[in-house]
């Protein structure tokens, strides 16, 4: 899903008001992400006070974390570039009964999951993560599956992986 299908849909609107993502922007463009880039948002506990941004780069992972208000000097983002060899994953898990879906992968320090719908953008963005470590382009999600993704943007997963498995340089 895009930053800004993201931020329509941020818990708490104060999370994402523009002093907020103005610093957001700029640790984004620091770290060689996409103006309006795929990624993954870990809002966490407290959505209203801090959250991350997960994003795949060609470089890496790009890693940002963000509090909304830090007392006496305001919104604060803060972020590295993992590179590819060095993100540290855990297994995609799915766990299925009675027609629903709970889904669980663990990349970096955060554990996402979720249920149905959130069970299927969770697993298409492990794909991506997994195809990006690998060097090879992600596999499309499956055909009539609607995700998040997808819906939410032009370019989707599948575009994500386009640009992750660009031709690679020398190795740095």
């Amino acid at each position: 899903m895009r930053w800004s299908a993201w931020r329509a849909k941020a818990p708490f609107k104060d999370s994402v008001v523009p002093k907020v993502l103005s610093v957001v922007d700029d640790a984004l463009a620091g770290l060689g992400a996409d103006p309006d880039p795929e990624c993954w948002v870990v809002w966490g506990d407290d959505p209203a006070s801090r959250y991350a941004l997960l994003v795949p780069t060609p470089s890496g992972l790009v890693v940002v974390n963000v509090r909304v208000s830090v007392p006496g000097e305001g919104p604060r983002a803060g972020g590295k570039v993992v590179r590819w060899p060095r993100v540290q994953v855990g297994e995609l898990a799915v766990e299925i009964q009675g027609g629903h879906r709970l889904v669980t992968f663990q990349v970096e320090t955060y554990v996402l999951n979720g249920a149905d719908a959130a069970a299927e953008a969770i697993a298409v963005f492990a794909q991506t993560i997994f195809a990006a470590i690998d060097g090879r382009s992600a596999p499309a999600p499956a055909k009539g599956v609607s995700t998040p993704a997808r819906a939410g943007s032009k370019a989707g997963a599948t575009a994500t992986a386009r640009r992750l498995t660009a031709p690679k340089g020398p190795p740095s």
